[in-house]
């Protein structure tokens, strides 16, 4: 899957480095900001 990823992205290698990490970048501000927040609470995490 990654090796279909990489060969989608334009540019050269560098081009593709950089592309790389702010596609990492904004999944990870996504998880962070969007679904954490709406999945807290439905997760029992005080149940211990």
């Amino acid at each position: 899957m990654y090796g279909f990823i990489w060969r989608r992205l334009p540019g050269g290698t560098a081009a593709r480095v950089v592309v790389s990490l702010l596609l990492i970048g904004a999944v990870a501000a996504l998880l962070w900001y969007v679904v954490f927040p709406w999945l807290t609470p439905l997760l029992p995490l005080d149940a211990i």
